[in-house]
């Protein structure tokens, strides 16, 4: 099949932005330069030309601790919009056309096999992010990478001028998928509705000093039918858990409280001391947690007190202090967010093609848009079905 030619440039060499050429590149396999200094040296029917500052595909490498974490084994794409607090509708219909199972049957074209662990999270067999970029870039290394920042776009009648640090470019559509770090100065500068961007999966400040406790993980705490580990560290609280309360509430002005029940397993505690009235308390309660924290818990306890020792009073105290441990949070843990809230509007996007309304030939994939995710492969899922959408309504 013989498309209209289509040259394309994409503005972020991400996760979004390499998919979406790859899903281009599927079409297709040509590139030519479209620098206004430079004569146009080759014509066929499509051209892609990725701009990023920076090395393609870096913020890839850390993902998943390293290894990868490439998306969630949810397979029901209606559960799996429920682990995303900003996005879930916009992402019902795009999941329906492009979801888990697409993305591994993606990467193993790719040459990637994967594996899912028992939380869900699925990694490459290989667990190396590296080996995941190097795959990626092999796939779409037909396309053109410029090293430059995009300081400008222009919109022209047809097509767009794209501004950089170094030249100017003429191009038929532009792709957005700048990331959520990068500001929102481009897409602004276009009039396009946006909305506050905030740290999201983030570790949080607590008014209380935690110095002592950290690098202290405390297993299956839970918090509103969460469960998930706490990590105590010198700035506050931090993992799993407090990443995914950080999500939730992206968008709430602090300070305010939450409330963890540290040992959701401990249930009876007046039963287990008088199963062992000779045992010492910090020995009674090393089976439930860490023991730095059962000596930050028991504070001014004695924590050698024998178990038939312990009154009713101080029962209470200690059993209020575990499942009600209340932490007092300030702010969020500044440079240390693994994706932004917010973005551009959501009401801005055809989620049937990620057009921009009121602008032919202009889109937006992944990160930029109003869309986040929990831990465990939520965000980068998000990342390859705008892609594949994006990608599938330009032919």
């Amino acid at each position: 099949m013989v498309h209209e030619f289509k040259n394309i440039a994409i503005i972020g060499a991400g996760a979004s932005g390499c998919m979406c050429a790859y899903f281009l590149l599927n079409n297709t396999n040509n590139i030519i330069s479209h620098n206004l200094n430079q004569p146009i040296i080759e014509k066929e029917n499509l051209s892609i030309t990725l701009f990023d500052k920076g090395a393609p595909l870096r913020t890839l490498l850390p993902t998943g601790g390293g290894r990868c974490n490439l998306a969630h084994a949810e397979y029901d794409f209606k559960e799996l919009v429920k682990s995303y607090p900003r996005g879930e509708k916009f992402l019902y219909s795009i999941f329906s056309k492009y979801s888990t199972l697409n993305t591994i049957e993606t990467f193993k074209k790719m040459g990637i096999e994967t594996y899912a662990q028992e939380n869900g999270r699925i990694f490459p067999k290989s667990n190396s992010a590296k080996i995941v970029r190097e795959n990626i870039l092999k796939n779409i290394q037909k396309a053109n990478f410029v090293k430059e920042e995009v300081t400008e776009i222009v919109q022209l009648n047809p097509g767009f001028k794209i501004i950089t640090n170094k030249a100017q470019y003429l191009f038929d559509i532009v792709i957005l998928a700048i990331g959520g770090h990068s500001g929102l100065k481009l897409v602004n500068n276009l009039g396009i509705k946006t909305v506050e961007q905030r740290p999201s999966l983030v570790g949080l400040n607590t008014k209380e000093d935690f110095k002592t406790l950290s690098g202290t993980v405390v297993k299956n705490v839970t918090y509103n039918n969460i469960y998930e580990d706490l990590l105590f560290t010198h700035f506050g609280v931090s993992g799993p858990l407090v990443y995914t309360i950080s999500s939730i509430k992206a968008f709430k002005k602090t300070p305010y409280i939450l409330n963890f029940d540290l040992a959701p397993d401990l249930k009876d505690l007046q039963e287990i001391l008088d199963n062992n009235p000779h045992k010492e308390i910090k020995n009674i309660l090393n089976k439930y947690l860490p023991a730095k924290l059962i000596n930050y818990i028991l504070n001014d306890i004695d924590e050698t007190t024998k178990a038939h020792k312990i009154n009713g009073k101080t029962r209470d105290l200690i059993l209020n202090k575990i499942h009600n441990f209340e932490i007092n949070i300030i702010g969020t843990n500044k440079g240390d967010e693994t994706v932004t809230a917010g973005g551009i509007d959501l009401n801005e996007i055809n989620p049937k093609t990620m057009g921009i309304k009121n602008f032919s030939g202009l889109y937006a994939i992944g990160e930029i848009l109003n869309i986040d995710g929990f831990c465990g492969g939520y965000n980068l899922q998000n990342a390859w079905s705008t892609s594949y959408i994006c990608a599938n309504s330009i032919f």
